[in-house]
């Protein structure tokens, strides 16, 4: 019976955790409907989990069960939004060996000069994180001393995606 509950306790946990972290992603990006339906559902399993895990004496493979669906759902919602949820990225690139950005461009990779001053330019391309690797890659072929800062960009207009 308390393998049962233990079990029951660690996989709702799983996915109430893992629906709180894909909730806090779209938080951030506005997207209100979307972040309402997933609080109802995540808020309606807590409740359950939490007083089934509170229903009764305080055992160690509860609280065991408790936490390490807490730990693994954290780690599953995190690589279920790196792997499903479109994430825009801005890379800021500082080179002193890039001349011009025809190479960059000709990967569909839109490209704004930011500087110019013949020592150094500074790029700002925006892509999808999906192509993060592939544009880093040319980046360090370009110039593999180029300084480059990444951030997450909540929308992109225009420029090649």
């Amino acid at each position: 019976m308390l393998f049962f509950k233990c079990i029951e306790i660690f996989f709702a946990r799983i996915i109430d955790v893992s629906l709180n972290t894909i909730r806090t992603t779209y938080v951030l990006r506005g997207k209100t409907l979307i972040v309402a339906i997933i609080a109802f559902l995540e808020i309606t399993i807590w409740f359950l989990v939490a007083r089934e895990a509170l229903n009764g004496e305080l055992n160690i493979f509860i609280v065991l069960s408790y936490s390490g669906g807490y730990t693994t759902g954290t780690i599953l919602g995190t690589i279920f939004i790196d792997k499903f949820v479109k994430t825009n990225i801005e890379l800021m690139v500082i080179s002193n060996k890039i001349k011009n950005t025809n190479e960059i461009k000709k990967h569909n990779y839109g490209v704004s000069i930011l500087n110019n001053d013949k020592k150094q330019m500074i790029l700002l391309i925006e892509t999808n994180k999906k192509k993060l690797d592939d544009l880093t890659n040319l980046i360090k072929k370009l110039d593999k001393n180029a300084f480059i800062t990444i951030k997450e960009t909540k929308t992109i207009i225009n420029g090649y995606m």
